[in-house]
């Protein structure tokens, strides 16, 4: 059975193996590997996760993880962008576990969070070509509102994200 709790110290290296895992085969045919290590690199190292763990403010609400027994099986988190929107910067699963209701049950923990701090809309950046991700966010409600350049783009990469959007209020 899936349970979904706010990450605690212990859950760091399970956390950085399924956001390395998801990252590697989500983005292996979307982007060059030295953009994907690069990311990887600064967003999911142990120090930077651990200190993420650590920290709960409606700017980064805490990494949510959905467990199977002690097993970390998917990692979430977002935070307040301003007094009434929120934004889901991550949601990954272990590549061998999608399919089975775990993102569904990760957003809805952020989402409650995001909530209970005030927020009435919810974005979340895509990749554009990401066949796992945008299915997922539209059948959720969300609704592509604009192209820009992916965050980290160095001068020969040309990588675009897609911002989507909806309404919580309801939810």
């Amino acid at each position: 059975m899936i349970t979904v709790q706010l990450a605690a110290s212990s859950h760091v290296k399970g956390i950085k193996r399924v956001c390395i895992d998801a990252n590697r085969t989500t983005y292996k045919d979307l982007c060059k590997e030295g953009y994907i290590e690069k990311v990887i690199r600064e967003f999911y190292n142990e120090e930077r996760i651990h200190k993420e763990v650590l920290t709960s403010t409606k700017d980064w609400g805490g990494y949510f993880v959905a467990l199977d027994s002690d097993r970390v099986v998917g990692a979430a988190g977002g935070g307040m962008i301003s007094d009434n929107e929120a934004e889901l910067y991550v949601l990954y699963l272990d590549p061998d576990r999608r399919n089975e209701g775990i993102g569904s049950k990760l957003l809805e923990a952020v989402t409650k969070q995001q909530k209970s701090f005030g927020a009435i809309e919810q974005w979340v950046s895509v990749l554009k070509g990401n066949q796992k991700g945008i299915p997922f966010y539209e059948a959720r409600g969300f609704h592509l509102q604009y192209e820009k350049p992916s965050f980290g783009n160095s001068e020969e990469d040309n990588y675009c994200s897609l911002r989507y959007k909806r309404n919580i209020e309801g939810i």
